[in-house]
């Protein structure tokens, strides 16, 4: 009996060494490198593909000769699905969504091909639940359940010889961690079954132009499961984020060949399912009817749509030696550096505060358009004085205490006004250069100018 060949690899970079060791020397990451089978020469003879994509006739071609209309995009029913994977579903593309448990990664799903089945093949394959279990959640959102084809199966083989005899255009594998490949010996959710099991799917959907969306787990860091080659080898990675006790859910592409990344799709958690929220700025501005200090408003861009935010900041004595600086929803870091430029530009301390910081509605702001907003709400905690509820603000602010422009700044400022909001504070760079009507925009250049706009 021929010994197998293993080999270890860090899960968080994909590095390969040939022992194990307990620090990655690559990415510097502790305790991530695990022992895999490498499939044997038999099993990789037997694929007869010669590309990673599964081309077996491969020829040279230029450019502009290349059939674009052959495969045309499809909608999934959901426009913000169809948002975030850059305007539909692609034929033949690998879209990997991750989530907590119980952010309804598989509800989404479910709905989506139930939907899909009136007009087109579609195989849904569970290996978490049983058919039963589908079925009763099916009943339960009251879903069109005659045309969806089911199976449950976790060897990645059966399912692509299954699949092949119906030739569906649209599967869904839930999820990738229970998969595995017979050719290699480790259990199923390790980084050598989830490795060798998405390349079988991933090439396997390529070579019969089928869109498949794959189900993947998080670590308890909030970060997908596996090793990296599993979001290299796919061609679409969304993150489904939001609280398992909270109603919102946002749709977050990390990664998309086919479209813009950072889109955004938002979703509300009913007992019907996921519904969509075609305007999402209403549900992070349900404010309270009294102006309250530490509030502002600020206007982010998220792929390819404006978004409007209500940031809220609490800055109040500290009784500890060093003062807590705590942002959820920001860069903490980030927060850090606007308190020095606060101090050094603006003349305003805070070295015996805690100061607290809360993007509402559970929004992650990554741009630095939130810069000036952030500002501006911790004056307004700190003085004890309330922003106009009225007022609109952007803007990056440097080192330097100057305000920077930002991209897509006359978008954001007609957004504001489609909500009612009045007055504006952006930078001078991104000043419109014809008047809103109902919009009063302030410009700005300096910190100090902004400040002196509150006044």
């Amino acid at each position: 009996m021929a010994k197998r060949k293993t080999a270890y690899v860090c899960s968080d970079c994909g590095a390969e060494f040939p022992r194990w060791q307990g620090q990655c020397s690559e990415c510097k990451a502790w305790n991530t490198i695990s022992e895999f089978v490498v499939a044997s020469a038999k099993s990789v003879a037997r694929q007869t593909t010669s590309g990673y994509a599964g081309q077996t006739a491969a020829r040279i071609e230029t450019l502009n000769a290349i059939d674009l209309e052959s495969l045309p995009r499809f909608s999934s029913t959901f426009k913000e699905l169809d948002r975030v994977l850059g305007g539909g579903i692609v034929p033949g593309a690998a879209m990997l969504i991750g989530g907590s448990p119980g952010a309804g990664k598989s509800t989404l799903l479910l709905q989506v091909m139930c939907q899909m089945a009136k007009s087109e093949t579609a195989l849904y394959v569970t290996g978490e639940e049983s058919l039963q279990q589908v079925a009763m959640r099916a009943k339960r959102l009251n879903l069109p359940d005659d045309k969806l084809m089911m199976l449950a199966e976790t060897n990645v083989e059966t399912i692509c010889d299954l699949a092949l005899s119906k030739k569906p255009k649209i599967m869904v594998i839930d999820s990738i961690q229970v998969m595995h490949v017979s050719d290699v010996q480790s259990a199923p959710g390790s980084v050598s079954q989830v490795r060798e099991s998405a390349a079988y799917l991933t090439r396997f959907a390529k070579q019969n132009h089928i869109a498949m969306f794959i189900v993947g787990h998080v670590t308890k860091d909030g970060n997908l499961a596996g090793p990296k080659v599993l979001e290299h080898c796919i061609d679409s990675s969304m993150m489904l984020e939001g609280e398992s006790d909270g109603r919102y859910r946002t749709l977050r592409s990390h990664k998309n060949r086919f479209g813009a990344v950072n889109e955004l799709g938002v979703f509300a958690m009913t007992e019907k399912g996921l519904k969509e929220v075609s305007n999402p700025s209403a549900i992070f501005l349900s404010r309270g009817d009294n102006e309250t200090p530490g509030s502002s408003v600020m206007v982010i861009w998220e792929g390819t749509r404006p978004l409007l935010v209500e940031i809220q900041a609490l800055v109040d004595y500290s009784q500890m030696s060093n003062p807590r600086r705590i942002a959820v929803g920001l860069d903490q870091n980030r927060l850090s550096m606007l308190l020095a430029v606060l101090h050094r530009h603006g003349n305003v301390q805070m070295n015996d505060q805690d100061v607290f910081v809360n993007v509402v509605g559970g929004v992650r702001v990554s741009e630095t358009s939130a810069d000036l907003a952030l500002l501006l709400a911790m004056i307004s905690s700190f003085r004890n004085r309330s922003l106009p509820r009225d007022l609109i603000v952007f803007g990056e602010v440097g080192l330097a205490g100057e305000i920077r422009p930002v991209p897509n700044g006359t978008e954001r400022i007609i957004e504001a006004a489609k909500h009612g909001f009045k007055r504006a504070i952006v930078p001078k760079a991104n000043a419109p250069k014809q008047a809103i009507n109902g919009m009063k925009v302030v410009p700005v250049a300096r910190l100090s100018e902004a400040l002196d706009a509150l006044e």
